[in-house]
């Protein structure tokens, strides 16, 4: 497990390191291109692409923390760094929706007409193919870690392919179709989706740091293979949590009142050894429990329990 969790540091950290080179090459591109264009929409994307380097090298910050193993301050390792560094992005992404928004409102009335719309769709579509390239190599490092800073990461770059489509079209009815106010209306659109992008993206790291459980669909996954053991009798006070591209689950598991200390601790190491077979990133925490044995209720709302072949809840 610990290599695996290295190679997930190296992971995370690659794809943030891309993300800031990405960044900083596209920003020099776009001020250039803001320069001699005047676009508003090109300037909202020089705006965005510069918060995207801040965002970036917070990320790769953030990444590199989440990968710090755990220490004597934090036993459960620094993973949720990805979650805070997620919602630093956010914050960014949303002042660059507003910033962006507001200077579009005000080009409404202006009149004012762009120029030098080839250089600004040339520069418009290096940023697409430059993007596309980056997001489809984010999506592999996401879909092998899960890493939430680096999924935080590859939305607003998802929003920047859109944001530089739209550049392209607001230059080319702006300068060939003679559509003047095309530019701010279009700039507008794009602090909208950015808002929207924000919004989705912080739902992510809000979820982990609530300790949101698992979807359904793993839950249920994780529980069948555990409760397949012969000598297991049932399964309760199930709960999961991910930190960073870290899982966590815990549960009690019902054992035979008569089995040995030793017996019993050889069908944990077994449970866990299934577990991990199927959930390698996931690490347990087992507490043995006797048959029939009742735990005070507390303040616990749901004890979820499991036997083999049955699933079901009780208060």
């Amino acid at each position: 497990m610990t290599a695996l969790r290295e190679n997930h540091g190296r992971l995370t950290a690659t794809a943030a390191i891309a993300s800031v080179a990405v960044a900083a090459f596209l920003l020099l591109l776009k001020a250039f291109a803001a320069w001699h264009t005047g676009s508003v929409a090109m300037l909202g994307s020089l705006a965005d692409t510069g918060l995207d380097l801040l965002a970036s090298l917070v990320t790769l910050y953030g990444v590199r923390i989440a990968a710090t193993p755990a220490d004597h301050d934090h036993r459960f390792g620094h993973g949720k760094a990805e979650a805070l560094a997620a919602l630093f992005q956010v914050a960014l992404i949303t002042a660059s929706a507003a910033a962006i928004g507001w200077r579009a409102v005000v080009r409404l009335g202006a009149d004012q007409p762009t120029a030098d719309a080839e250089l600004g769709i040339a520069v418009s579509l290096i940023a697409v193919v430059t993007t596309f390239a980056l997001i489809a190599y984010q999506r592999r490092v996401v879909a092998r870690t899960g890493s939430v800073a680096i999924q935080a990461d590859s939305v607003h770059y998802q929003s920047d392919l859109l944001l530089n489509l739209s550049v392209i079209a607001a230059l080319v009815l702006d300068q060939f179709l003679g559509l003047t106010g095309a530019d701010p209306v279009f700039g507008i659109a794009i602090a909208l989706w950015l808002a929207w992008g924000a919004f989705r993206a912080s739902s992510h790291a809000i979820d982990q740091l609530m300790d949101k459980e698992w979807p359904e669909e793993k839950r249920q996954r994780f529980l069948a293979l555990a409760a397949a053991h012969s000598e297991l009798k049932g399964i309760h006070d199930f709960r999961t949590r991910r930190s960073g591209s870290r899982d966590f689950a815990q549960f009690h598991m019902y054992v035979a009142p008569e089995m040995s200390v030793r017996a019993a601790h050889d069908v944990m190491d077994e449970v866990e050894a299934m577990i991990a077979d199927e959930f390698p990133d996931v690490e347990v925490f087992i507490h043995l429990d006797p048959e029939g044995h009742i735990d005070h209720p507390g303040n616990k709302l749901v004890e979820t329990d499991v036997t083999p072949g049955w699933f079901g809840k009780r208060p």
